[in-house]
């Protein structure tokens, strides 16, 4: 057999798995998400009560963000700050924001405000595991390696959000959008792209495993202020 016929067979076998593992992901998220919709719409229910009983407004924040080839899609997240807060200050949300409601603080905290991107996973917009998805003004500076993070699904949660699940905390009161923009964004696109090179159905398997241990406060994955790139 000739090395050509070789590398051919090679290339079959990559395609056939790599189609298999997006079958398998796939298949995992549109379980995951109707089982969490399901488990959690006492809690998701409650939460959208509170919402509306905090503050005037809908109950869902649906902002534009760059999915995967970086199309746009709407998130669907509780809304947990006041309304148009977009246009009150920037894009970041720092430490003690007066736009975050008292409902909003509480939501935010225990990640109940990302809950309802469960919906954005059965639309086929997110995955559950995959890099967090940003806004377009963002996703426009990405250049090099970073434009991988586009060839996903983006994600519920991922290496970044372990990194930085008190991200307030690290952003601080002063300046947000320029700590942001100077020091976090090049941490979390570094390891948006570490996910894009080394995802599996296994590694996201521990994600989430680690994610539920740090929502649930039993595990604190990052020092508020670390930069390590996990």
């Amino acid at each position: 057999m000739s090395n050509g016929l070789i590398e051919h067979g090679a290339l079959l076998d990559a395609g056939v798995r790599h189609s298999q593992g997006e079958l398998l992901k796939r298949v995992f998220d549109v379980c995951s998400a109707a089982a969490g919709l399901l488990l959690l719409s006492p809690v998701l229910a409650l939460s959208a009560s509170a919402v509306l009983i905090d503050s005037p407004g809908p109950v869902f924040y649906r902002g534009t963000r760059s999915g995967r080839n970086g199309a746009p899609f709407r998130i669907f997240k509780f809304r947990s700050m006041v309304v148009d807060a977009e246009q009150l200050g920037g894009m970041s949300t720092g430490k003690n924001d007066p736009r975050v409601t008292r409902a909003g603080a509480f939501l935010r905290r225990h990640k109940i405000d990302e809950l309802p991107q469960l919906i954005n996973v059965l639309k086929g917009d997110m995955s559950i595991v995959g890099p967090r998805p940003e806004m377009p003004e963002y996703t426009a500076l990405y250049c090099g390696e970073e434009r991988l993070i586009l060839t996903v699904r983006p994600g519920i949660t991922d290496y970044a959000s372990l990194q930085y699940s008190r991200l307030d905390e690290v952003l601080g009161d002063t300046a947000p959008d320029a700590v942001y923009e100077n020091r976090i964004r090049p941490i979390k696109n570094a390891l948006r792209v570490k996910y894009v090179k080394v995802r599996s159905f296994r590694g996201d398997l521990s994600i989430v495993a680690r994610t539920i241990l740090v929502v649930l406060g039993l595990h604190k994955w990052s020092t508020p202020g670390s930069e390590t790139v996990v």
